[in-house]
């Protein structure tokens, strides 16, 4: 399985393409241009039999070029990787970085595979390819591309195992953003691959993974907890966090406060017509209103709440 990494920094799963698979996809791919440039050859051969040599030599070339190099480079550009032979083999032509290829990757691969595969029957793309440690040959390696596998077999990894529930909450204070992405996708392929390894091979995995992950938290891993017990602990917490981050980064705003029927502060009271003298509002200035001769004043308390008489 090779990792590779996103613009986005998200490390992707893919399979590359070994020889066999490669070689037969490339031989369909092969035996479909070779077929459609015969049958081009005899038709130009027809159209052109009043012409001289050298104006048929330079269409036979021509002919040669746009079907057993522009055609594949159309094909993959149109279909994003996918010839026919890879469509039937399942595989696909893809960047570095796993994004699909555009005009300029298929037509360096194009370009290169002339030589490549044509010119020397396949020769130098077949050492070129074993000697890759992702299969990769020339045209692959100057064009920025990687041809992966599609149809893989079912995943065999089962459910990651949780950690015991005597770790819960313990490695909560730890800190977690010196770990690289591929160190956390190793552990997580342990993880899910534990059941099936040999308890030797596990073991000794194990303790690698994890004195590489307590270096780098830089915080040993405590005494008396199994190496794969502590990576199982400290990658639920990592997944808790990046739940937690990502409810924070898209939960409920807090929505506005609903307005009362009564007037908020900073109502400014009418004043009557003829000058009269107007009485303070209820918790504005704490003082005491008239009501008129006779009348006794009311002490309206900064509460606004009035007594009864």
């Amino acid at each position: 399985m090779s990792e590779l990494v996103t613009g986005e920094a998200v490390a992707l799963e893919l399979e590359p393409a070994r020889l066999p698979s490669r070689s037969l996809a490339a031989l369909l791919d092969l035996t479909v241009a070779v077929v459609g440039y015969v049958v081009v050859s005899i038709a130009l051969v027809a159209a052109t039999a009043s012409l001289d040599e050298a104006a048929r030599t330079a269409v036979s070339i021509a002919a040669f070029l746009l079907v057993l190099v522009g055609g594949p480079v159309a094909v993959e550009t149109l279909t994003r990787g996918r010839s026919l032979g890879k469509l039937a083999c399942g595989l696909r032509v893809v960047r570095d970085d796993g994004g699909p290829i555009r005009f300029r990757h298929a037509l360096v691969r194009g370009a290169l595979g002339v030589v490549e595969i044509l010119l020397t029957a396949g020769v130098v793309a077949c050492v070129a390819s074993l000697v890759s440690a992702r299969g990769r040959r020339l045209g692959d390696v100057f064009a920025g591309t990687l041809v992966v596998r599609e149809r893989v077999p079912a995943a065999r990894t089962g459910v990651l195992p949780p950690p015991p529930p005597w770790l819960a909450g313990r490695f909560a204070g730890l800190d977690l953003s010196a770990v690289p992405d591929g160190l956390w996708l190793a552990v997580r392929q342990y993880l899910g691959r534990v059941e099936q390894l040999d308890a030797q091979v596990g073991r000794s995995m194990a303790e690698r993974l994890a004195a590489d992950l307590s270096a780098r938290t830089g915080v040993p891993v405590p005494q008396g907890v199994p190496s794969a017990a502590y990576l199982a602990a400290v990658l639920q917490e990592r997944q808790v966090r990046e739940a937690r981050r990502v409810y924070e980064s898209g939960g409920g705003r807090g929505g506005r406060g609903g307005s009362g029927g009564g007037a908020g502060p900073g109502v400014v009271p009418s004043v009557p017509e003829g000058g009269g003298r107007v009485a303070p509002e209820a918790g504005v200035g704490g003082g005491s209103a008239s009501a008129g001769e006779g009348v006794p004043s009311v002490e309206r308390p900064a509460t606004g709440f009035v007594p009864p008489a």
